[in-house]
């Protein structure tokens, strides 16, 4: 199997790094992420072992909630 070589944005290359487990290549990780299963449910929990991912979920959660309640009394 040859190899290539990409040029990506830091963006991109930072998001990707992201979403790769800690064992495996970045080749591996782009190849999980485009598998052919296309299978819908397969990214969910893919975030959940970044740091600070959580916290931003729930902030965002409480701020809509917050914000939603506010809509309820006007």
């Amino acid at each position: 199997m040859g190899t290539t070589s990409l040029t990506i944005t830091d963006e991109a290359y930072e998001r990707l790094k992201a979403y790769k487990t800690k064992e495996e290549s970045f080749t591996d990780a782009i190849l999980r992420l485009t598998g052919s299963d296309r299978d819908v449910m397969k990214g969910f929990g893919a975030m959940a072992d970044v740091e600070g991912f959580r916290e931003a979920v729930e902030e965002t959660r409480d701020e809509l909630d917050t914000d939603l309640r506010e809509r309820d009394l006007r």
